[in-house]
C-alpha cells in the first residue's frame, strides 16, 4: 500500500495519553498527524480523527452530523490531543462537544450527534448520478491516497462553473472507518471548487496566489456505506463574497443511493 494510505490509517488510530488528566464527565485522546509536506495541519484530518473520537466514547451509536468550528491554524506532524464531553446520553441520541488540542492551545471545537441505528421511512428525491468514469480519467489528487477519478480538472486557470465532481474509491478496509475517510475526503475540493469561476485562478497557489483557510465545516451521515466501493463526492460552491466562500456537496454510492452531505465556509483572499 502507499506510504500515505498506511500513514493516513495509523492517524485515524487514537491512544489515552497519560496527561492532561480529563476533567469529570470528560474522555482525552490522542492521535499522530499525517506527514505531509504541509507546514499546517491538514483539517481533513481534524474532521476525521473527531469522528473516530466520537465513535470510540458511544460505541453502540453512529455519528448522524458532525459541525466543526476552526479556531487556529494547527502544525503539521504534530500530535492532537481531543478532550470530549458528553452533554446528553439518552437511548437514541447522543450530542458530544470535542474540542482538539495542540501544544495547549485550543485549535477546533466540535458539536457531534450520534444516533442508534434503527428502521425508519425510507425516500429520497431522484438525482442523476451518472456512470463510473473509465479509467483514463484517473487522477493524481495529492492529499487524496487513494483511487480518484474525474472529468473536470481543478488545475485549469480558465473561469468554469462553480462544480465539481470526484469518484473514490479506497483500498479494502473496514466500514467503521468509512464515515471518517469521507469526512477527511470532503475538506478536499470545496474551495478549489470555489475559485473555478475567477480566471486566472486555480486550487493551487494557497499562500502565494491567495490565502485560504477552513474555517467551519458541518457533516451529514445519512445511510451507512463503505469507501471500497465507488462513491461520487459533487461539489458546489453558490457564493464567494467579503473574503469568504461557501460550498457544499453530496456523497453517492455508484448506484445512485445519497449516503452523505457535506457544507463548509471559509476565508478566501486574493494576493
Amino acid at each position: 500500500m502507499p506510504a500515505l494510505w498506511l500513514d493516513l490509517l495509523g492517524c485515524l488510530e487514537l491512544r489515552t495519553p497519560v496527561a492532561p488528566e480529563p476533567r469529570e464527565g470528560s474522555a482525552v485522546f490522542e492521535a499522530d498527524s499525517q506527514d505531509l509536506e504541509l507546514d499546517r495541519l491538514f483539517g481533513g484530518q481534524v474532521l476525521a480523527q473527531a469522528i473516530r473520537v466520537a465513535g470510540e466514547v458511544c460505541p453502540g451509536k453512529s455519528v448522524k452530523s458532525l459541525h466543526v468550528q476552526f479556531l487556529r491554524e494547527g502544525k503539521g506532524r504534530a500530535p492532537v490531543c481531543y478532550e470530549v464531553r458528553v452533554l446528553r446520553a439518552g437511548r437514541s441520541f447522543v450530542t458530544l462537544t470535542i474540542t482538539a488540542h495542540q501544544h495547549s492551545e485550543a485549535l477546533a471545537i466540535a458539536s457531534v450527534s450520534l444516533h442508534v441505528v434503527e428502521d425508519g421511512p425510507t425516500g429520497q428525491t431522484a438525482t442523476f448520478v451518472p456512470p463510473l468514469l473509465p479509467p483514463e480519467y484517473r487522477i493524481d489528487h495529492g492529499l487524496l491516497p487513494w483511487e480518484a477519478r474525474s472529468a473536470d480538472d481543478l488545475n485549469i486557470l480558465d473561469a468554469q462553473p462553480p462544480d465539481y465532481e470526484l469518484w473514490m474509491r479506497t483500498p479494502t478496509v473496514d466500514s467503521t472507518v468509512a464515515p471518517a475517510l469521507v469526512g477527511y475526503a470532503s475538506d478536499v475540493n470545496l474551495i478549489g471548487t470555489a475559485l473555478r469561476p475567477f480566471a486566472g485562478y486555480n486550487h493551487h497557489g494557497n499562500g502565494s496566489a491567495w490565502t485560504a483557510a477552513t474555517t467551519s465545516h458541518t457533516l451529514w451521515f445519512h445511510r451507512p456505506f463503505r469507501t471500497d466501493d465507488w462513491l461520487l463526492l459533487r461539489h458546489h460552491s453558490p457564493v464567494a463574497a467579503h473574503a469568504r466562500c461557501f460550498g457544499r456537496g453530496d456523497v453517492f454510492t455508484e448506484g445512485g443511493t445519497l449516503v452523505a452531505s457535506f457544507a463548509q465556509e471559509g476565508l478566501l483572499r486574493f494576493r
